[in-house]
């Protein structure tokens, strides 16, 4: 059994699949491991950190020869994996709904493609969620490039001088990114508000000690859409909460935006109107502008000025922190893996509830329900 780590070929993207510590750990297990040259360098992993943990260190494009398993970041070009085995298996987050000819092309090239975006929220695949290691990165980065970007101080600070009042940060959606996004603006001293459609946030709020915004008496979503995911407001939801946001949104100093819907463009939470009412200098981050924005006008990689307020986001915020985001992620990969090791064959064999839920193509056909539907 042969596992190959990919170099990343995506523009901006820094981070590895595997670790000299996941390179170990899945030696263990009886597997040989191949490592693209330069893989990790942008991680700060060295080619011989990954060869002192017992991998071989390929150069770019031989790694893959005679692979049964590909780890990758971001799902590669089909033609990255030629000299694989039939039927190779690549792991990777694999963005299904926004690349989807790339799926169908797997399919073609009979590679059975398992998207680790796809890992469903149960208890027993806590470890292998990828998409909450990141996010709670993501949420971290999000209020420390805020606060640098903002102009004054975070905490209040009593001195001699004078005393300088607290930034107030609000956090729209509180999901992994939002809970971190609120644990991070507190510990750095900041007077936190936040709110999201789903009732059952505001115990998780107030316990970060933050202060729940929420619209009383309109019906929005009273539990939590597929897989723990936040699905679409109603009509009279959404112009209730666009009311009460309006009103909290004018004396905010920072303002982080989360939400997110799989497979959908994210929601326009943050309107033009409603930045013009904040104070200049404001900052707003758009966690969500890779994938449309929450906020209107904003840039992915770019911070501009509307109404004196500054709006920014990454279009991959995880990689801005590359050596814990691939940490993280790399451990996902070696828990989701070894999790189905069977000994015997020497190989993972996935089971019907998970495997299901991650396997995009198999037998050159597309055969995820979420992509046939």
């Amino acid at each position: 059994m042969r596992i190959a780590i990919l170099k990343e070929r995506a523009a901006g993207e820094t981070r590895v699949s595997a670790t000299p510590e996941t390179v170990r750990k899945f030696i263990a297990l009886g597997a040989a491991l191949s490592v693209e040259s330069g893989a990790g360098l942008s991680a700060s992993i060295a080619d011989a950190a990954y060869a002192e943990a017992g991998a071989e260190v390929l150069p770019e494009g031989q790694a893959v020869k005679d692979a049964d398993i590909v780890l990758a970041v971001q799902g590669p070009d089909p033609a990255t994996l030629a000299g694989a085995k039939p039927g190779v298996w690549l792991a990777a987050v694999l963005d299904p709904f926004g690349q989807r000819a790339r799926v169908d092309s797997y399919a073609s090239a009979g590679i059975e493609a398992l998207a680790m975006e796809f890992i469903p929220r149960i208890t027993r695949a806590q470890s292998m969620d990828v998409l909450s290691s990141q996010s709670n990165l993501a949420g971290y980065k999000a209020v420390i490039a805020a606060a640098d970007t903002y102009g004054r101080a975070f905490p209040m600070m009593m001195t001699a001088a004078g005393t300088i009042t607290a930034a107030r940060v609000f956090v729209m959606g509180v999901g992994v990114a939002g809970l971190q996004a609120i644990a991070t603006a507190r510990r750095l001293g900041a007077q936190v508000s936040a709110t999201d459609v789903r009732s059952a946030t505001r115990e998780q709020i107030e316990s970060l000690g933050a202060k729940p915004v929420f619209v009383d008496k309109v019906a929005g979503i009273e539990g939590e859409g597929a897989g723990g995911y936040a699905t679409e407001m109603s009509e009279e939801y959404q112009k209730a909460q666009a009311e009460l946001v309006s009103s909290h949104i004018a004396k905010q100093d920072i303002v982080i935006t989360t939400a997110l819907i799989p497979g959908r463009a994210a929601p326009r939470l943050v309107s033009d109107a409603q930045i013009a009412s904040m104070k200049p200098g404001s900052v707003i981050f758009d966690l969500a502008v890779a994938q449309g924005g929450n906020v209107e006008g904003s840039v992915a990689d770019e911070v501009i000025e509307r109404h004196g307020v500054k709006i920014m986001g990454f279009s991959n915020t995880p990689a801005h922190l590359p050596a814990d985001a691939s940490a993280l992620y790399a451990r996902n990969l070696y828990n989701f893996l070894s999790a189905f090791w069977d000994k015997e064959q020497g190989r993972p064999v996935l089971d019907e509830e998970i495997g299901n839920a991650v396997r995009l193509t198999q037998g050159g056909k597309v055969v995820n329900e979420r992509l046939l539907g």
